[in-house]
């Protein structure tokens, strides 16, 4: 499988990972948010890591979104685009960590859900147009 068809082929698993949560969303159901977050945070690295190891980057196995992220931006100041949307998912995250849910916002799951659509839609149209899909 040659580099173009294999990340269409990890762009596609990912889209029916949010796919799945956003599902769970409309029908009122989501997972709850700590589980939620982790699939998030999963989703979130595999966009990540897919287009930068496309793009050459090396991108390390790490848990953690922002030592993630830093590899993925490394080069090219225009994928800071999406800097907001990880910070996004970490903060949520924090939140839970420091027993502090008072500082989500009214929906985080559906928040969540709408942050990992966002940088797929984002990641996916820049794959178009660069023409690694």
């Amino acid at each position: 499988m040659d580099a173009n068809a294999r990340l269409t082929a990890i762009f596609d698993d990912l889209d029916q990972r949010i796919n799945a949560l956003e599902a769970a969303v409309r029908a009122g159901d989501p997972p709850p948010l700590p589980g939620l977050l982790d699939e998030a945070s999963g989703v979130m690295q595999g966009l990540l890591a897919a287009y930068g190891e496309h793009a050459g980057k090396t991108i390390p196995d790490s848990e953690d979104l922002l030592e993630v992220l830093k590899a993925f931006v490394k080069g090219d100041p225009s994928l800071n685009a999406v800097r907001d949307n990880v910070r996004e998912l970490v903060f949520y995250r924090n939140c839970l960590d420091m027993d502090r849910t008072d500082a989500l916002p009214e929906q985080p799951q559906r928040m969540a859900v709408h942050t990992l659509r966002h940088v797929y839609l984002y990641l996916y149209s820049r794959c178009e147009q660069e023409q690694r899909l």
